[in-house]
């Protein structure tokens, strides 16, 4: 997949509206992770070496639609000036009279950052009257926020019918990685999936399976399938509605001759919180008053055999409630054996952002692995096969 991508020539001088993801975990007026922020400074620093003055476009949160200053973006251009001593001045709206004359008096080593998008109920509808107004004040229009790109936006579609559109540097280095590793894997390839819904995962199971060499399936999703396989779960979270496909997707990886290996014990509790006593137990014998909220240590032990021989791992999902200590166990012990298998014996790990990504920042350094993705729900469409709307107008003919 090849991406219309900008040179130096074609935006020295213009005025760049880039669209980021600055939406990051906000907490009592604090940023607590600023990797996506972090993640964004190649295309802007690109940008300005180009002699571009260049605006930069997000959102935050839900807000719905409604100018809501606990979603202001305000914080994110403090955290970015600090971070790369840039001079980054905020601007109250993203559209209208305060953005062109921003734009008017901006020095071209400047930033701007707009505020919200989503403080409009159009940008959801993809609406192009709205993504006119957006466009008004630019010459080019610079798509860098992979995360969103399965949004059918104003501010990641419409706009592209607007200003010329060009791709920018993490959502270049996004789809080569992301396309190689779905496209050609270098075999054994294993697909560790886990979280706790199955519907978020069925479209990229369905489309891998022709590719993996062994699904590794964990965390509350993993009870739908032993459910299926004829285990009691007790408490335990399942989706009853997927039992059939997760009985036929069991029988077609054994007809296909792909490998899926379920957890053979799970850390179990009354309840799901930090006070709550746990215990470890085969999946033949979850008490009916409990909840498995975890992979035990056997499973952890049968995970990391089947890990240690592949050359491409793609992990989605965690492997228990992770946030919780005695919930974490499993994915903290997935997530370094995918950076010592990394380092050991060259094999390419992929996290497929979301949570997978958090629990790999919070348990190793996450540059370890070969790489994290910025956009866990629009990684997943990407390994669904699907055309992602807010890439699509950046594709080469």
């Amino acid at each position: 997949m090849h991406l219309r991508t900008f040179t130096p020539e074609e935006v020295v001088g213009k005025k760049v509206l880039l669209r980021v993801d600055f939406n990051v975990p906000f907490n009592n007026g604090e940023i607590t992770d600023n990797k996506r922020i972090v993640s964004h400074i190649a295309t802007i620093k690109t940008l300005l070496d180009a002699g571009a003055k260049v605006a930069l476009l997000s959102h935050l949160g839900r807000p719905e639609g409604t100018r809501n200053f606990n979603f202001s973006l305000e914080p994110m251009g403090i955290e970015l000036a600090r971070i790369t001593g840039w001079n980054v001045n905020f601007v109250h709206d993203c559209i209208g009279q305060e953005v062109k004359k921003a734009v008017l008096n901006c020095n071209q080593e400047d930033i701007l950052l707009l505020e919200n998008v989503r403080f409009y109920p159009e940008e959801g509808k993809n609406d192009l009257e709205f993504a006119i107004k957006l466009a008004e004040n630019f010459d080019i229009f610079v798509m860098d926020a992979f995360s969103v790109a399965h949004r059918p936006h104003a501010s990641t579609v419409a706009i592209t019918k607007i200003l010329p559109t060009y791709a920018g540097n993490l959502m270049q280095e996004e789809i080569k990685i992301l396309s190689s590793v779905r496209d050609n894997p270098v075999k054994p390839f294993i697909l560790i999936l886990g979280g706790a819904k199955v519907t978020d995962k069925i479209g990229a199971v369905k489309n891998l399976m022709k590719k993996v060499d062994s699904i590794l399936i964990g965390g509350g999703m993993a009870f739908t399938f032993l459910k299926a396989s004829g285990c009691e779960i007790g408490k335990s979270l399942c989706d009853y509605e997927r039992l059939d496909y997760a009985k036929d997707t069991l029988k077609h990886a054994k007809e296909q001759g792909v490998k899926i290996l379920l957890p053979v014990d799970v850390v179990v509790a009354n309840e799901c919180n930090a006070n709550s006593s746990c215990t470890t137990v085969s999946v033949d014998e979850i008490p009916l008053d409990k909840i498995g909220l975890d992979i035990g240590p056997r499973t952890v032990e049968l995970f990391s055999k089947e890990i240690e021989l592949a050359k491409t791992v793609l992990w989605n999902g965690p492997m228990g409630v992770f946030e919780i200590k005695n919930f974490s166990k499993g994915t903290k012990a997935i997530a370094l054996l995918l950076g010592d298998v990394t380092r050991r014996n060259g094999a390419f790990t992929l996290i497929g952002g979301g949570d997978s990504a958090a629990a790999v920042t919070e348990f190793q350094d996450k540059d370890i692995v070969s790489h994290v993705s910025s956009g866990g729900g629009a990684s997943l469409e990407f390994f669904e096969g699907k055309m992602l709307p807010g890439i699509e107008p950046l594709i080469l003919n």
